[in-house]
């Protein structure tokens, strides 16, 4: 087999996507389109779409983390970058690129969270409340358990709000992250 051949095979899905001719229910499509830019729908939405039920609670969920929530877009953003490197979820690392980059975040901290945990450390190119985001999606990524003082930081610059905010977005993250990799899905094209 050649090289090519071989990152074909690795890149595969492991679950078939469901044939955008054959994706439904309509008004779950509908809904999904209309998250998504151009109302195209992503490789991972036609995953999703194996289970309709499954689809449509994953929707209203994100739908609601993504547009509905108090945290500020940049701290869920780097939250979201640092748990894609820590699962090697590539998917969710191109997905939101483009979304840090529109919450503000600057080409150096894009590159700087490639290696997350020298990033939570890093004063210059991130302040408290981003290496407080950044040291609890590690904690909860790696150890699941959150040390007191990892949560005393973070309760320091956020709201009891957002600090509820920021552990459900990271948690719902690690699922994603952890849903993409176990079946394969494959980054779409931009």
């Amino acid at each position: 087999m050649t090289p090519l051949l071989i990152a074909v095979l690795l890149a595969a899905p492991k679950i078939p996507y469901v044939a955008e001719d054959k994706v439904g229910p309509p008004d779950l499509v509908a809904a999904i389109r209309a998250r998504r830019p151009g109302g195209k729908l992503w490789n991972l939405d036609r995953m999703l779409l194996n289970s309709p039920a499954f689809a449509k609670g994953w929707n209203a969920m994100f739908g609601a983390i993504r547009g509905q929530l108090s945290l500020p877009g940049k701290l869920r953003e780097i939250s979201i970058m640092a748990i894609a490197v820590l699962n090697k979820a590539d998917y969710e690392w191109a997905a939101h690129e483009p979304e840090l980059k529109s919450a503000g975040g600057s080409a150096e901290q894009i590159a700087a969270l490639k290696d997350p945990v020298a990033a939570s450390k890093n004063e210059k190119l991130f302040d408290e409340p981003e290496r407080a985001a950044l040291a609890l999606a590690i904690e909860m990524t790696r150890e699941v358990q959150v040390q007191d003082a990892t949560l005393k930081r973070v309760r320091a610059a956020l709201s009891d709000q957002q600090v509820v905010e920021l552990i459900g977005t990271i948690a719902a993250y690690n699922m994603v992250s952890r849903f993409l990799v176990a079946t394969g899905v494959e980054p779409d094209p931009r």
